[in-house]
């Protein structure tokens, strides 16, 4: 984080710091407290937070990762919706970029 800071500044690395998850936790725990986490974090983090998922599941839709399988695609949606419902009122061209992707595969965010 502190060559984030020195090359970006304080601001930006306290972006970082925020939606960078706890590597030394394991998987589906950092995966529980992205989906807590998530409506607590700040605004400039949430439109990072977005951002990425609709980066990540554009790409997913492209192309499945080797040793993929359809079911793991279809959990990591579902996951990210549940990620992506806690954001919800934060940039709203991008919530709907996200829900259109989250429909064709029949996911709804209530």
């Amino acid at each position: 984080m502190e060559e984030i800071k020195e090359n970006f500044g304080e601001e930006v690395a306290g972006i970082v710091d925020e939606v960078t998850d706890d590597k030394t936790l394991p998987k589906l725990e950092r995966k529980r407290l992205q989906i807590e986490h998530a409506p607590h974090i700040s605004q400039k983090a949430k439109l990072v937070k977005l951002a990425d998922k609709l980066y990540n599941l554009r790409d997913l839709n492209r192309v499945k990762p080797a040793g993929w399988s359809d079911d793991r695609v279809t959990e990591y949606f579902e996951w990210s919706a549940r990620v992506v419902k806690g954001l919800k009122g934060t940039n709203q061209r991008l919530e709907d970029l996200l829900n259109k992707l989250f429909k064709a595969r029949d996911i709804i965010i209530e």
